[in-house]
């Protein structure tokens, strides 16, 4: 187990912070665009404007799926620090090194378990 989880656990909730934020914003991009498109009568086949519209939607609701899940790891994280079991890999049950959690505050694998997950 990491020797100072209170650098961890402050990491860890600066990064939850981060995310919520990039969420919200991300989320009310979706809106707009949403909103936009409904505006304005295109045809995302024929109208060279509606195919950049799809992209947009699709590009920011991609990015908003990927952080997501990556607040879901940050509270399974959390969780962790919590109940004692903060820095041990999900796969084969050995602590992740130190160096890898201060990457990666969130890994849910050691870095062995990751490169054969890949």
């Amino acid at each position: 187990m990491p020797p100072d989880l209170t650098e961890f656990r402050d990491l860890l909730t600066a990064d939850r912070e981060r995310t919520r934020k990039l969420i919200t914003a991300l989320t009310q991009n979706v809106s707009t665009i949403v909103e936009a498109s409904q505006l304005t009568a295109t045809d995302d086949e024929h109208d060279p404007e509606g195919a950049t519209i799809a992209f947009e939607r699709s590009q920011t609701s991609a990015l908003l799926a990927a952080a997501t899940s990556h607040l879901a790891d940050v509270d399974l994280a959390l969780a962790h620090l919590t109940d004692g079991t903060y820095g041990v890999c999900e796969h084969c049950g050995t602590h992740i090194s130190p160096e890898r959690l201060l990457a990666r505050p969130a890994a849910r694998t050691c870095i062995t378990c990751a490169e054969g997950l890949q």
